[in-house]
């Protein structure tokens, strides 16, 4: 199987301008799925909310990201990615709105869920974008420039908690990330050029089948090894990143300080994106999957047993964002190589869409361990051998794509 996308013929201004407008939305997706966490501690005071239902609170966005991924991906293949890219991001700003409207757990979940929807509508088409408006050589260093933008804007959702903006109350946060993504619509209506799959099916290219376009012409075993490193994957992020906050609180820690501790996390795994696309473009992509799930491992540990202290638990925090998120920049690289232009859309999308099965199951996992009585460490450490599925999943994939 080689790597099977073959495109980057747009005009580096273009690429450029895509690749800004794509990284300004996956800002404002960082910005609104960090929102959850930020105030996650604040809602279980106001809406009386047990473990459980805080699990299915976080739950909800993910769930909705793994139906609008599974849809939005085909979505962008059928109809081009610039008309689905602007009804997934119109769709995700009126919802996150919805979301500090909420007056109670039911509509909070039902808000949550639809905003998921349109984040994972938009996910596959950023992806697409990206990859089809750069050259093969700077491909990966740009998915993850792109990737470099969630956790980014969790850093800003972050700073929200550290200089009080949502202090009088926390419907501001999902009201200024639903704002957001509507003031950008207009800017991608005018300035996102059309993409080039798109204009191939108006010339009347083939339509492929879903099954053919993740199982056929060889790439049955090259899917389901890509699905199995986004669901382990995936599953740890999103525990660390709903539960990150009230893990730090329960080590005696105070709400300022989780905030702290958050945000470096968020800064370092923006800085730990950029930097495994630059080592991906410069080292390829197997090697550089072995360092970074390696030291998500070794992150891991350290944030489990650091002492219960400010400037250990930050120190911790940045190099498990900066080792977290150079697993995820490699997925999200890698997704695009395993197929071709007039499928990726589809393949992606089914990628990021089986990935938010995991994205479901993490913070669930969370609250049924800490629901029965586990400690903090006893969650960290549990993610562990997850961890090393996955990592050793990407490796191997990585190593069918540069042989192949």
């Amino acid at each position: 199987m080689a790597d099977a996308l073959i495109l980057g013929r747009s005009t580096p201004r273009a690429g450029a301008l895509t690749v800004g407008l794509c990284c300004l939305v996956t800002l404002i997706e960082g910005f609104d799925l960090q929102s959850a966490g930020v105030v996650a501690p604040r809602l279980v005071s106001i809406f009386n909310l047990t473990p459980g239902q805080l699990g299915l609170f976080f739950s909800a966005s993910t769930m909705g990201l793994l139906i609008g991924a599974a849809f939005g991906g085909r979505l962008s293949d059928r109809v081009g990615r610039k008309k689905s890219l602007i009804v997934s991001v119109a769709l995700f700003g009126l919802m996150s709105i919805f979301t500090g409207l909420a007056n109670s757990f039911e509509v909070l979940l039902l808000a949550r869920l639809l905003t998921g929807v349109g984040l994972g509508a938009a996910l596959p088409n950023l992806i697409a974008l990206v990859a089809e408006s750069t050259a093969p050589e700077r491909r990966a260093s740009a998915v993850a420039l792109l990737y470099a933008g969630l956790p980014a804007g969790g850093a800003l959702a972050s700073l929200f908690t550290l200089v009080g903006a949502e202090s009088h109350h926390w419907s501001t946060i999902f009201i200024t990330g639903g704002v957001a993504p509507l003031l950008v619509v207009p800017l991608i209506w005018a300035w996102l050029p059309h993409s080039s799959t798109a204009s191939a099916k108006q010339g009347g290219g083939r339509v492929r089948s879903v099954p053919t376009a993740l199982f056929g012409e060889g790439r049955a075993a090259t899917t389901l090894i890509l699905w199995l490193a986004f669901v382990l994957g995936l599953l740890v992020l999103y525990l660390l990143l709903n539960w990150l906050p009230s893990l730090v609180i329960a080590r005696g820690m105070s709400r300022a300080d989780a905030s702290w501790v958050q945000f470096v996390f968020n800064l370092g795994s923006a800085l730990g994106s950029t930097a495994t696309g630059l080592l991906m473009d410069r080292w390829g992509k197997a090697a550089t999957a072995a360092l970074v799930f390696s030291a998500s491992v070794a992150a891991l540990i350290l944030i489990a047993f650091v002492p219960s202290n400010l400037s250990a638990l930050v120190f911790a925090g940045f190099f498990l964002g900066v080792a977290l998120a150079g697993t995820q920049a490699v997925l999200y690289a890698l997704a695009p190589s395993c197929y071709p232009a007039d499928v990726l859309g589809t393949g992606v999308g089914a990628a990021v869409s089986m990935g938010r099965f995991g994205s479901v199951l993490g913070p669930m996992l969370a609250g049924t361990l800490v629901g029965a009585g586990r400690s903090d460490v006893e969650v960290l450490v549990a993610l562990i051998p997850i961890l090393m599925i996955s990592g050793g999943a990407a490796t191997i994939l990585s190593l069918r794509i540069r042989s192949a």
